[in-house]
């Protein structure tokens, strides 16, 4: 268990998809750029397998903004885009309206 003070430091924000590909190095990865509505910044995530490039593309999405970057499978990931899975796939979190880009989830 963590507390609400601890889960609060997480910033979970709005992005939107700017440019997907295919990570060179793994089958299940896509490379992305996302637009915070302050910067843009590459990710790296593991819905490949769920999502066409063209599906995600101009999509708003919901992403951990403050995580520590990190180096997967040598490409930079500078946050985490948010998704659920069952065992009918992968869904990827976004609002169900356009709200404004960087706009803080609560």
């Amino acid at each position: 268990m963590i507390s609400i003070d601890e889960f609060m430091k997480v910033e979970l924000v709005i992005a939107q998809v700017k440019e997907v590909w295919e990570h060179p190095n793994a089958d299940r990865l896509y490379v992305m750029k996302v637009d915070t509505g302050s910067e843009e910044r590459q990710l790296v995530a593991g819905i490949r397998l769920s999502y066409a490039p063209e599906e995600l593309v101009g999509k708003r999405v919901v992403i951990a903004a403050n995580l520590e970057p990190a180096t997967i499978r040598g490409e930079e990931s500078r946050g985490m885009v948010l998704a659920v899975s069952d065992e009918s796939g992968i869904s990827v979190l976004s609002p169900d309206r356009d709200v404004a880009l960087g706009s803080r989830v609560r």
